[in-house]
């Protein structure tokens, strides 16, 4: 009986899924569609490595402002953070001979003590996140400006380039992706019987066995047109390694459902026993570690630090996050939607560098595309509400 009542259920909530996941689907698909009618470079395996590889930064800095944006705060400082450690990965590496490895630890333990100093001064001196960031933003560019005497620094060495220029081994992208295939196989066989065992609906095993095959075509796809090209972009594995991290943490971990627990109703998760202010420096201490590796790609990737790196990045990731689902009153979000709002932006991004376009057109776009997804946020929720 209960079997039947959870199919049942199932079969009448098959297609009622997010309404913004098809709208971003179908969002790419226009995209690519529409660039690669207007030009034939766009859908080249070539091409799709780039974009893969323009999104990674945009993405890594997306995965951490989403849980800043679920716990109801904002980080303006990030994209000025992305050229501070950059710019200070540079300097220990060509000014001072450091070799890779260290460099790439003392960028990332800087990027944490800095999101620990703002977590600090948002959580237990009650400034706005809005203030100390937008202070935070200011000063870290002035600080780039000042340690590297606005110059560019460079060149990288080849170990150091290969964080953002480098690519895996084709055979070793059929490994991963057999991996991949195995885990995500592990994972929705342990999630339908988590289900089962509290008494949720489940989808038919047919069903099932249908998004695991699909996955793993996704997989398999992504991975044989890297493979045409020169191999999975070391970048976009970090990015894939992050996210699935991170996504994780937030939703199979303790401090994960806390960090949703107190965007959505903050005062509730204080009477539930939430220390919440630690939670809060603890996520800025994440977002801006993460900020640091974004630095350390971007430096890698154009073969420099320069004093420019990062200008306006906090804002392509709050696009992103935004368009992927994440509302800016706090308590919702994903880090795979946020995912998907990167590569909608990155994708925009690229189409409109191969056409040519006026880079203010650009802007132009983006924001448009920014302002519509806000109001379709506010518009879906208040339609959730009413009905």
């Amino acid at each position: 009986m209960t079997t039947k009542t959870g199919s049942a259920k199932f079969n009448k909530d098959l297609f009622r899924l997010d309404v913004r996941a098809y709208s971003m689907i179908i969002a790419i698909i226009a995209i690519w569609t529409f660039f690669s009618f207007m030009d034939d470079s766009f859908l080249t395996a070539r091409n799709f490595s780039n974009l893969f590889v323009q999104m990674s930064v945009t993405s890594i800095l997306a995965i951490g402002m989403v849980l800043v944006l679920v716990a109801g705060q904002v980080d303006l400082s990030v994209g000025s953070l992305v050229g501070l450690t950059g710019g200070i990965a540079g300097i220990l590496h060509v000014w001072y001979g450091w070799d890779t490895v260290p460099v790439v630890i003392v960028t990332i333990l800087l990027g944490a003590i800095i999101g620990l100093i703002q977590g600090w001064w948002v959580a237990y001196r009650a400034v706005p996140a809005f203030i100390v960031t937008l202070g935070g933003m200011m000063i870290f560019r002035g600080a780039l400006q000042g340690i590297t005497k606005s110059e560019t620094i460079a060149p990288l060495k080849e170990s150091f380039k290969a964080l953002g220029q480098g690519f895996i081994l084709p055979f070793m992208g059929y490994i991963v992706a057999g991996v991949a295939i195995v885990i995500t196989g592990i994972f929705l066989l342990r999630q339908r019987q988590s289900r089962v065992k509290f008494g949720f609906s489940v989808a038919p095993s047919w069903v099932t066995g249908l998004i695991w095959l699909g996955i793993s075509a996704l997989i398999f796809v992504v991975v044989s047109v890297m493979n045409a090209y020169q191999g999975i972009p070391i970048p976009f594995m970090v990015v894939i390694f992050l996210a699935i991290v991170f996504t994780f943490i937030a939703k199979k971990t303790v401090f994960g459902r806390q960090v949703y627990a107190i965007g959505g109703n903050p005062e509730a998760a204080v009477l539930s026993g939430i220390n919440v202010k630690r939670k809060i420096m603890l996520i800025f201490v994440l977002c801006n570690t993460l900020a640091a590796v974004a630095g350390l790609i971007l430096t890698a990737r154009v073969n420099a630090a320069t004093v420019g790196a990062g200008t306006m990045y906090e804002l392509d990731a709050i696009a992103a996050c935004v368009i992927g689902g994440t509302s800016l009153m706090g308590g919702v979000g994903t880090i795979p939607g946020a995912m998907i709002g990167a590569l909608v932006m990155a994708s925009l991004d690229n189409g409109m560098s191969i056409l040519n376009i006026d880079s203010f057109w650009q802007l132009i776009v983006k924001g448009s595309i920014l302002v519509f997804a806000v109001w379709f946020d506010i518009y879906s929720r208040s339609k959730a509400k009413n009905s």
